[in-house]
C-alpha cells in the first residue's frame, strides 16, 4: 500500500511539474504578445489596447524616400498615432507581420519582423519593422519603432 502511495505521490508531482512548464510564458513569448496586441488593437481600432503597448516615453519613427528620391526619417506621436488609429473602421488597418529575430538580454529586447500592410482589404505596402522593448514593472512595452516602407520587392 505504502509503495502505490509513493508511486501515486511521485506520478502526481511529475505531472504537477511537467503541466507547469508546459504552459509557462518565456521571456520570448511576453515580448511577442506585446507585439501581436499592437497589431491587434491597429485591426480593431482599438485605442485602450494600442495605449497598453507602449512605454510613456516611446518614439516612432519612419524612413522615408521621397519624390525627389532623398531618405528622410519622420517622427509621428505615440498619441498622434493612437488617435489616427482609433478613427479607422475596425478591419481597415491589417498589418500582417512575421517575426525574425528576437533577441532578450535582462530588461531590453529587439525584435525584427518583416510585414504587408492592407487597408481595407487592399494591399498598400510592405517593409520591416525594429521594435525595441523594455521591462518596466514586469511588463514588457514598446520603446522604439521605427519602420522601413516599400510598395515593391514584397515577396
Amino acid at each position: 500500500m505504502q509503495s502505490k502511495l509513493n508511486k501515486f505521490i511521485l506520478l502526481f508531482l511529475l505531472a504537477t511539474v511537467i503541466g507547469s512548464t508546459t504552459y509557462a510564458q518565456t521571456a520570448e513569448d511576453s515580448v511577442k504578445a506585446v507585439v501581436n496586441n499592437l497589431f491587434t488593437a491597429m485591426k480593431n481600432a482599438d485605442a485602450i489596447l494600442l495605449k497598453t503597448v507602449f512605454a510613456d516615453s516611446a518614439i516612432l519613427q519612419t524612413i522615408v524616400n521621397t519624390k525627389s528620391g532623398k531618405t528622410i526619417i519622420r517622427n509621428d506621436e505615440v498619441a498622434d498615432f493612437i488617435e489616427f488609429v482609433s478613427k479607422q473602421a475596425r478591419g481597415a488597418a491589417d498589418e500582417q507581420i512575421s517575426f525574425g529575430s528576437i533577441k532578450i538580454d535582462g530588461d531590453l529586447a529587439s525584435v525584427w519582423t518583416p510585414y504587408k500592410f492592407y487597408y481595407n482589404g487592399v494591399f498598400s505596402h510592405c517593409g520591416v519593422n525594429s521594435f525595441q522593448l523594455v521591462r518596466l514593472n514586469n511588463q514588457w512595452k514598446i520603446q522604439y519603432l521605427i519602420d522601413t516602407r516599400r510598395k515593391i520587392n514584397c515577396e
